[in-house]
Parts: C-alpha cells; sequence; structure tokens
C-alpha cells in the first residue's frame, strides 16, 4: 500500500476549494486550528490529572 503521493493531494484540495470556495476557506482552517489547538490541551489536561493520582 502506497502513501498519498502529490497529484493524490493536489486533487482532494481541489475537491475542498471547489466544495467550500476561497472564501470560506481561511474560516475553515482557523477553527480546524482552535479544534486542533482544544484537543491538545484537553489532552494534556488529562495526562496531569493521571500524574497526579
Amino acid at each position: 500500500m502506497a502513501g498519498i503521493g502529490f497529484w493524490e493531494i493536489t486533487v482532494i484540495l481541489l475537491v475542498i476549494l471547489v466544495l467550500f470556495g476561497a472564501a470560506k476557506l481561511p474560516e475553515i482552517g482557523k477553527s480546524l486550528g482552535k479544534a486542533i489547538h482544544e484537543f491538545k490541551k484537553a489532552g494534556k489536561e488529562l495526562e496531569e490529572k493521571d500524574k497526579d493520582r
């Protein structure tokens, strides 16, 4: 099984661009970044609670 190559990533990005439009992409990226940040923060808090036990 091969990894995802350049052309596959290009096609995926083009499909996303067509579906959401260029105006929505910054908003989607910002919300995705916030979600990842919150997920990491919650994971760190859980690790700290486990260390306290």
